[in-house]
This record gives C-alpha cells, sequence and structure tokens, in this order.
C-alpha cells in the first residue's frame, strides 16, 4: 500500500464502480468509509448526466471499526435488491474491507440466499491492481458469469449474424472521451457494412449478453479496459478480436484490413462474394481526414523536427507517440506509460518511434524527466499539464486522469477518421511556433521578462544574482532554456553554488553554449 497525493490509476474498487455503472442496472456496493463513493460525484460531473445507477457505499464507521461489520453488509444489499430490483448487485473489495479483514464473499454468499437479484463479489485483489486492471477484469468476470448462466439455462444461441456484425468492447463511463470514441466506432463499422451487435459496458444490458457470442469478431478499442473479456471470448467461443486502436490513419486501415479479413473468412459461406475496403480507405484518407494532406502542408512544416514529450496510458501513449512521428515528421524525444502491466506491449509499440522509454507511475520522475529534455510541447494527463505550466511549456492533455475541462461538450473523437483532424489539431495547436513566439517576444509574454529558474529535479540549483539574471534576459528566449541549463550543468561540476556573469562566460567558453544565441 502507497501513500500518494497523485495516482495516475484509482484504487481497484474505482474500476469496479465505472464497470458496474456502466451497464443498465447493475448495482455495486463497496464497504468503506463515507466519501469513498465519489465516483458518483465523478460520473455525474464529468459525463454531465444523472440518470445512471449510482454506487452505494456500506459505510464503515466507528461501530464497524469497534466490533465489525456483522449484517451491515448483507443489510445493505438485500435492501437494495428491494429498493431498486437490480439483475445484479456486484460487491466490491476496498482497501478498508481488507484491512478489516472482512470475510466479503461470505456476506455475499448469506445475501444471495435471500436476494432475488445474483450477488457477485468482483474477484478483484485491491493490493495488486489498480483501477484499471480491476476494471477490466470485473468485465471479465460480469459477462463470464451470465455467459456461462445463459449456457446452464439453455438460452444461448450459438449461431452467428447472418450479415457481418461486431462487438465493441471497452467503452465504458469517466473514460477518455469515449462516448466520441464509440459513435466514430460505429460510423466506422456501419460505413464499412458491419452491424454493431452490441457495446459493452456503457449502456449494455445483462440480459442480451447471452447474444454476444453471436458477432462475428470483436473489437476492442483501449487495451485497458475490454482485452480480457475479448480473449475469453475467443477461448470459450473461437470468437476473434481486433484489439489495434483506430487512431491515426495508418492504424485506422490496419484495423479496417484485419476486419476485412475476419469477414471474408466467412464470405465463401455466408456472403456472395468477398469484401473489399481499400477504396473507402482510400476516399476516407483523402476526403474525410484532412490529417494527411495537413501533415503535407506548410502550415505543417513548423513543428517538424521539433522534441516532444509524450506520457499516459498505453493505448493513447502509443497512439500519439506514432502519430506525430510517421504521420507529422515531429521528434519524440520519450514517450512514457504509468500502466507497468502492460510494460512489454508498450516497449514494442513505441520501439524505434522515440529516443526513449519511460514506464513508471511516479509523477516526479516523469517531470523531471521533462525538466532534463525541455520539449517544445508535452502530450500526457492532467498531470503533465500541471508541469508544463510549471516549465513554460504547452501541454495536450491526451489520456485520463483529466479535469473536466478536458471533457468537452463539443463532438472531439480520437477514434476513427474524424479523430484524425481532433488528433491533428491537437498536436499542432500545441506548439508555440515561430512566428508566435517572435511576436510574444516583441510585444511580451511568456518569459521576456524574466527568466524561469525553478526546476521539477529535486537537485539543489545553483543561485543566480541580480547581475547575471539581468544577462540571461538579455538571451533571445527560444535558446535561453538551454543555455540557463548547460549554466547551471557546468556551476554543479565545478562545485559553484552562485552563478555570476563571469561565471556564465566561463560556461559559455567551456561549452559554447551561446553559439546560437546571444554573444
Amino acid at each position: 500500500m502507497k501513500l500518494a497525493h497523485w495516482m495516475y490509476a484509482g484504487p481497484a474498487h474505482t474500476g469496479t464502480s465505472r464497470v458496474a455503472s456502466s451497464f443498465k442496472n447493475v448495482h455495486a456496493i463497496m464497504h468503506a468509509p463515507l466519501g469513498d463513493d465519489y465516483s458518483n460525484v465523478m460520473r455525474s460531473m464529468l459525463e454531465r448526466e444523472r440518470d445512471f445507477t449510482p454506487v452505494t457505499a456500506s459505510i464503515v464507521d466507528r461501530h464497524v471499526l469497534a466490533r465489525g461489520s456483522q449484517e451491515k453488509v448483507i443489510n445493505n444489499i438485500t435492501r437494495k435488491d428491494k429498493e431498486q430490483r437490480p439483475d445484479p448487485i456486484v460487491s466490491t473489495p476496498t482497501c478498508t474491507s481488507s484491512i478489516l479483514q472482512e470475510d466479503l464473499q461470505n456476506f455475499v454468499d448469506r445475501a444471495s440466499i435471500s436476494s432475488e437479484s445474483d450477488v457477485i463479489l468482483a474477484d478483484v485483489n485491491h493490493y495488486r491492481v489498480n483501477e484499471l486492471q480491476a476494471a477490466d477484469r470485473t468485465l471479465e468476470q460480469i459477462v463470464r458469469y451470465y455467459l456461462n448462466k445463459a449456457r446452464g439455462q439453455g438460452t444461448l444461441d450459438r449461431s452467428i449474424t447472418d450479415i457481418p456484425s461486431a462487438n465493441i468492447i471497452g467503452i465504458s463511463t469517466s473514460g477518455f472521451h469515449n462516448q466520441h470514441d464509440c459513435r466514430e466506432s460505429k460510423r466506422l463499422l456501419q460505413d464499412s457494412g458491419i452491424k454493431v451487435n452490441q457495446v459493452i459496458p456503457e449502456g449494455g444490458s445483462l440480459r442480451d449478453l447471452r447474444d454476444l457470442p453471436k458477432a462475428w469478431f470483436n473489437i476492442v478499442p483501449y487495451r485497458e479496459v475490454g482485452l480480457m473479456t475479448a480473449m475469453f471470448s475467443e477461448r470459450e467461443f473461437g470468437m476473434p478480436y481486433i484489439s489495434t486502436t483506430p487512431m491515426g490513419v495508418i492504424d485506422i486501415a490496419e484495423c479496417i484490413e484485419q476486419m476485412e479479413k475476419h469477414i471474408n473468412a466467412w464470405a465463401s459461406i455466408l456472403l456472395k462474394e468477398k469484401v473489399n475496403h481499400a477504396s473507402y480507405i482510400d476516399n476516407q484518407t483523402k476526403f474525410v481526414s484532412q490529417a494527411a494532406w495537413f501533415s503535407r502542408s506548410i502550415d505543417c512544416q513548423n513543428p517538424a523536427g521539433k522534441k516532444a514529450v509524450v506520457f499516459g496510458d498505453a493505448t493513447h501513449a502509443a497512439s500519439i507517440t506514432k502519430i506525430p512521428a510517421r504521420e507529422m515528421g515531429i521528434r519524440v524525444s520519450c514517450t512514457g506509460t504509468y500502466c507497468k502491466h502492460d510494460a512489454e506491449w508498450f516497449n514494442e509499440q513505441v520501439q524505434g518511434f522515440c529516443d526513449e522509454i519511460l514506464i513508471t507511475e511516479d509523477h516526479t520522475e516523469v517531470g523531471d524527466t521533462i525538466a532534463r529534455i525541455e520539449p517544445s510541447a508535452i502530450f500526457g494527463t492532467q498531470m503533465e499539464r500541471h508541469i508544463g505550466k510549471r516549465l513554460d511549456i504547452p501541454c495536450g492533455v491526451i489520456p485520463s486522469p483529466v479535469h473536466i475541462q478536458n471533457l468537452p461538450l463539443g463532438y472531439r473523437p480520437f477514434l476513427g477518421y474524424e479523430g484524425t483532424n481532433q488528433i491533428a489539431d491537437s498536436v499542432y495547436n500545441s506548439f508555440t511556433l515561430g512566428m508566435e513566439d517572435h511576436l510574444l517576444d516583441i510585444f511580451g509574454g511568456h518569459d521576456t521578462k524574466e527568466a524561469i529558474t525553478k526546476s521539477l529535479s529535486t537537485d539543489t540549483d545553483p543561485n543566480w544574482n541580480l547581475e547575471s539574471q539581468l544577462e540571461l534576459n538579455k538571451i533571445p528566449g527560444f535558446v535561453r532554456g538551454r543555455i540557463k541549463k548547460n549554466t547551471e550543468n557546468f556551476a554543479r561540476q565545478r562545485g559553484f553554488t552562485n552563478i555570476t556573469v563571469d561565471l556564465m562566460y566561463a560556461a559559455k567558453e567551456a561549452s559554447g553554449a551561446w553559439d546560437n544565441g546571444k554573444s
């Protein structure tokens, strides 16, 4: 267990709550202190809706701490069963229930006797998995439970649909632009002549899960949630799945080609002829997505060659690393993810598209890396946006965790061909371009009056006296940061704690730090 003031991925019960609340008529109950049911507030605020199944907290108070839960959890389960008649009630372990060593499985078994609803204990280890891993496991557990139940009742239909169809697995509440991505994913399927069989968990009904195997294949847009369900479906029902995220024109084409392959596997039996989506890919790339054209335009030459740092969940960080590198000519100096459990896949995806790879859950390590590299732009979470503000580096927010301002009311998908336009805009607008920097220097702006002398590094920084700061401020802004860094490194290596004008010129002579600046 770790005490932290910032976490990229929340605790396990948040992931279970997200999945349960995404389904229709699924009720989650957690045994936790008052306030741990903040997922209700998060959903109503971030998704801007109020018609959803809330999570109930079976409150741990001083009486519980003194004499144990006794019948409290069981009473809460049976009360919710009578009041709301949910399809299932999912009891989720929490840190508190683990510390108290509560036997939640015993509570669930006893509550099942007097409840008409199915009562399920989420199979997640609160100490070993985070929010994303718990969401993935909970979704697979619920799907497995109800498909096995349908098989036992003889209501599981193993026949596939007459026309090509697919399930979209992993769209959930409180995900980064998930609702917009869902609409774009449906459009991509429909344009390709593929029927959407089911979308889970968001808006899905457990009573319809028995029809999940009727689809020809599954699509998993995000690796973080849905991959375990797709693997279970392939193992149990022989359903192939596509885990290539349709983000960026190259990976969208790859995803469509995989869909074409799975459809043509059944074409000789169920269709009159094989399908070919080459013309669709070509037309969409040329006329719907403006990203391919824009990347070759004179406007996109401004950020070409500039350095960028990318950090986020595995899916978004990998895609946003590849798109600027191979579609826009932008150099990615460092890319990273906080999904340590998916580090092997992430390394394979970004190999060759960046200079270095960072796998960490420590935001201070990310901040120090950004401060060391001094990129022209950052693409990351809300935390990287804060880091960028401290270092005066623009940041485009690409994955969760995010602030409410990054969940817009307007339509902003990241998937599909419309998503390519949104990503191109986000990448391009995150850079301070040449003319903008020139005008800021002329009319006053971000760093013309005073040089930034703070650093995110935990190392002790040399002090700049008044004369050296004034001299530093005379240097053009576009090279000032590099000169400041080189001068401080020079001072540290020689044991100086104060930087004077003489020391600045000594550093210049030693390293040629000002060759492109003011001499």
